[in-house]
């Protein structure tokens, strides 16, 4: 690992009024040990060891907001509302200051993925997304929203933002990536509309932008939006919302336009070319687009191939270390992002970013599936 590699890595980069000392960031990555979807003592010592452990800025797992369609899980997954749930997060928010980090919550609606039956205010409430569902019985799974449901997202949303910046959190995430509510909009698979919000890639983004820009007008200037939207679908990996550059410039300026401060840019693998005839990555484009800071993700310190089945398959897969550590470097060093999210080998390290900085690369604990199995 090169002196550039080190120093790009570990240079101190502006986030809202302040600083961090380093590049690397926690990416969300669902845990499951919410019970009743209130974050404990055990969640707050998890974040607080990655941030002692060398890593600047943690993005909490999915938190939902407070509608009856934003989950589409068990009880175990956490909540963005309800004085329990917020008093869980308030020791987080506490345990990741006092260890010296930054922290935002992901604010998370699933939107169609939902089915009847999984945890929320409301179990039996089906899925709201773009477009009606229904099952062969002919049983509603998923409700076409109205403008009336869109506006009540909206204000879940901006209720939830609001709260975190009262609570004193650094700033908040929009997950719209993956296939869920947001991105369901966005892709055009999923989109089939006729009115303001289908149709043409400007009127798919609507519903996205209304999010932010209803976030911008409430949320202090200086208090951070960050954005995470992909092109693969947990459904489809090789699904896109944009095709070419043309259209994701069409994406991300008009989402700046509405208040994004930062894009966190989700990849399967961070190093490929987002499009033929070019060698740049998505992270790398978006910025170039955009002109906004960049969060670059996809399978940093690993060399398997990512997979959903990851975190179903009873066998352990074995994990690298640190492969792809040195592309880290030179994607910062050729300005092609500003950040770098680290998810799995994290989860199996909390000392990993420490360890790197040290070039201890010996000592890094590589990422297994029965890594999944506890919250160290």
């Amino acid at each position: 690992m090169t002196d550039s590699t080190l120093h790009a890595l570990f240079s101190p980069v502006s986030f809202g009024t302040g600083e961090l000392p380093n590049r690397i960031v926690m990416s969300p990555m669902s845990r499951e040990y919410c019970q009743g979807g209130v974050p404990g003592p055990q969640v707050a010592e998890y974040y607080r060891r990655r941030v002692e452990g060398g890593v600047s800025l943690i993005i909490t797992e999915g938190t939902f907001i407070e509608h009856e369609g934003a989950s589409a899980y068990p009880d175990n997954m956490p909540r963005f509302y309800g004085d329990d749930a917020l008093a869980g997060w308030a020791k987080v928010l506490a345990a990741v200051h006092q260890a010296g980090g930054k922290i935002i919550p992901q604010l998370w609606h699933v939107g169609a993925v939902r089915r009847p039956g999984a945890a929320g205010p409301n179990p039996s409430a089906p899925g709201y997304g773009p477009m009606e569902q229904r099952g062969k019985d002919g049983q509603l799974k998923v409700k076409a929203m109205s403008q009336q449901n869109i506006d009540e997202v909206i204000a879940a949303y901006v209720k939830a933002a609001l709260q975190a910046e009262k609570m004193g959190f650094d700033g908040i995430e929009i997950h719209a990536a993956h296939g869920y509510l947001i991105d369901q909009f966005f892709w055009a698979e999923m989109n089939q509309r006729n009115d303001q919000y289908g149709g043409s890639l400007e009127n798919r983004l609507r519903f996205g932008c209304e999010v932010v820009s209803a976030i911008r007008a409430v949320v202090s200037k200086d208090f951070p939006i960050v954005f995470r939207f992909s092109q693969w679908k947990q459904q489809d990996y090789k699904a896109t919302i944009a095709s070419n550059p043309d259209e994701l410039s069409i994406i991300v300026n008009h989402l700046a336009e509405a208040g994004v401060d930062i894009f966190h840019v989700s990849t399967r693998r961070f190093w490929q070319p987002a499009f033929t005839d070019s060698p740049l990555t998505l992270a790398a484009w978006v910025k170039k687009l955009s002109g906004k800071p960049v969060i670059a993700v996809g399978s940093v310190g690993l060399d398997t191939e990512f997979g959903w089945e990851l975190w179903s398959q009873p066998e352990e897969r074995h994990l690298s270390k640190v492969s792809n550590v040195q592309q880290l470097g030179d994607g910062l060093n050729n300005q092609d992002f500003d950040f770098i999210a680290v998810g799995r080998a994290l989860i199996a390290d909390a000392e990993w970013a420490n360890k790197v900085r040290e070039q201890r690369i010996s000592e890094i604990t590589p990422f297994e599936r029965s890594c999944l199995d506890t919250l160290v």
